[in-house]
């Protein structure tokens, strides 16, 4: 992996990082402000959530992947 790759993958986890707390947040925000009466969002937030999560788990695993053949 170049440099440039590399600081790009470190850029893209970082991205996803940032968008897995911000679909964290909405399940908070939904949990502490419209349970009970808002609980038919909590299927698509969570999966959201989870997506986001994921997704950052698998560009931080390539990113570690990436720095143990440096």
């Amino acid at each position: 992996m170049t440099d440039d790759e590399r600081k790009a993958l470190e850029k893209e986890v970082k991205k996803l990082k940032r968008i897995s707390q911000e679909w964290a947040s909405q399940l908070h925000d939904l949990v502490e402000d419209r349970l009970p009466a808002g609980y038919e969002e909590i299927p698509p937030i969570a999966q959201s959530t989870y997506d986001a999560c994921r997704s950052w788990a698998e560009a931080n695993a390539r990113l570690a992947a990436a720095s143990v053949e440096a």
